[in-house]
């Protein structure tokens, strides 16, 4: 497909009706340093140019409205329209960001009263004190509770350095910690699950510089963690924290409070879990829970609720990690998720988490003819498998996008070889469901009979089988723009 630059023709342009032309214009208010020697090279196109270019693309795109997208640890579930409503109310929507900063929240209580709400509704789902809802995206998320815990200790005196992780917690774990400072140890897990004989060797090993613990459970195996009452004691025996990943807790949503099995931080990706936009580079939120000791090093500002019933900023505590993102979160992401708890209630979101152990369960059933699974037991909302003997999962995942379906996280978690891993999510049907492993299947046996069919795959798609590696590092744009 050509680039909106190819479809230029000179001279050719389109006609709106815009406002009037302002009396100075906007080089008009820059040093001439900063302006352009000639006009930049945009593209030339009628409107209907335009319309088709963009429309073309658009049909192009793979998105959870359009078809199936069981991408394992993504829970890529269909945002509701009604929250879509929600955060397009014009009292939200046109709201200026420093609106309430200026005025201290007098003309913008609604919005206030709306994060007010969230931060409790949080609480009231994870067992945590207070929330930061700053954060803008999963990953800041944990680059801040992270560096919470960092605070605490550097609170208490203590330079502790380490962070341990186990090899089935989520992916970006390791790096967040990095980021704040720590030294990440490895915890090898047993079972699929983390070993509680791991942790404390690695606890007579280095003893009080451990920080805390990065988990996420279930883990990304799609188990459950069966020895988080003994590993808590272990932990808290030294004062470490843990901290909860959130990226999993669709399968345990309103069926269990992490701060309760004794977690001291989470992380919630509102993305996953609370059924906000996903992917496309933002906005994203990811709203960092503690527990009533680590409130005080929660970034500011946060709403409280006065006695007359008004909302007003928190004081500033001197312990605060300070900001780690602008204004009060993405606040648009942030209505969305709390239409979506209100709209579902807690029997609702209890629903959530049941329907999502058992769609995954039934794929995980089905699919034991096809794939090889190496945990062959209950899983919770998600599954991992390896391709059969002698296939790739990446050659298979390749037949499913020629067939029109999108195919499951490959190649992770890296404990399982040639690993798939499906999620499908609790709003996907038994019928979308039962097709998938119909596509599946003959993927898997064709591909037997002839495997350099299904290396070939896919086609008829505008990408056909790529060095991915060579296309990331060798970009070739048809354009100098």
């Amino acid at each position: 497909m050509q680039t909106i630059f190819e479809k230029s023709v000179p001279g050719r342009h389109s006609l709106g009706l815009g406002p009037r032309p302002a009396a100075k214009k906007a080089a008009d208010l820059l040093p001439a340093g900063l302006l352009r020697d000639k006009p930049a090279r945009l593209p030339e196109c009628s409107e209907l140019d335009v319309v088709r270019h963009f429309t073309q693309l658009a049909g192009r795109n793979y998105s959870v409205d359009a078809n199936f997208y069981p991408l394992g640890s993504c829970t890529m579930k269909y945002n509701p329209r009604i929250c879509e409503e929600v955060s397009a109310l014009s009292g939200f929507a046109r709201m200026h960001p420093l609106t309430a900063q200026l005025d201290g929240g007098r003309t913008s209580q609604g919005a206030m009263q709306c994060l007010y709400e969230l931060e409790r509704s949080l609480c009231a789902i994870t067992g945590m004190g207070g929330f930061t809802l700053q954060p803008m995206a999963g990953a800041n998320g944990e680059f801040t509770g992270v560096s919470v815990i960092a605070a605490y200790h550097s609170s208490k005196g203590r330079d502790r350095r380490i962070m341990l992780i186990p090899d089935a917690a989520h992916g970006t774990n390791p790096a967040s910690a990095a980021m704040a400072g720590f030294t990440v140890v490895n915890l090898e897990s047993k079972d699929g699950m983390v070993d509680p004989a791991a942790v404390k060797e690695a606890i007579d090993k280095y003893g009080e510089q451990i920080a805390g613990l990065m988990m996420t459970c279930p883990n990304t195996l799609g188990l459950m963690e069966l020895h988080l009452k003994e590993i808590v004691s272990l932990l808290h025996g030294i004062d470490a924290l843990l901290y909860y990943d959130g990226a999993n807790m669709n399968a345990i949503l309103g069926k269990m409070r992490v701060g309760d099995a004794g977690f001291d931080v989470v992380h919630l990706n509102l993305h996953k879990t609370f059924s906000t936009p996903h992917g496309g580079g933002g906005p994203g939120a990811g709203p960092v829970g503690v527990c009533e000791r680590l409130i005080p090093f929660l970034p500011s500002p946060r709403v409280g609720k006065n006695a007359d019933g008004s909302y007003s900023f928190l004081p500033e505590s001197e312990l605060s990690i300070g900001k780690v993102g602008p204004f009060y979160g993405s606040f648009g992401v942030l209505l969305r998720a709390l239409a979506y708890i209100w709209r579902l209630g807690g029997e609702g979101l209890q629903r959530v988490a049941e329907y999502a152990v058992l769609n995954a369960n039934y794929l995980r059933v089905q699919l034991k003819d096809v794939l090889d699974e190496p945990f062959d037991r209950i899983c919770m909302h998600e599954f991992v498998a390896s391709a059969p003997h002698g296939m790739r999962a990446l050659d298979i995942a390749k037949g499913l996008l020629e067939r029109g379906m999108h195919a499951p996280t490959m190649y992770f978690p890296l404990l399982v070889h040639e690993c798939l891993m499906p999620e499908p999510t609790e709003t996907e049907s038994k019928q979308t469901l039962d097709e998938f492993c119909q596509l599946l299947r003959e993927i898997v046996a064709h591909g037997k009979e002839d495997p350099a069919w299904l290396e070939a795959a896919p086609r008829g798609l505008p990408v056909s089988r790529m060095d991915e590696t060579e296309a990331a590092r060798r970009m070739v744009l048809t354009e100098d723009m």
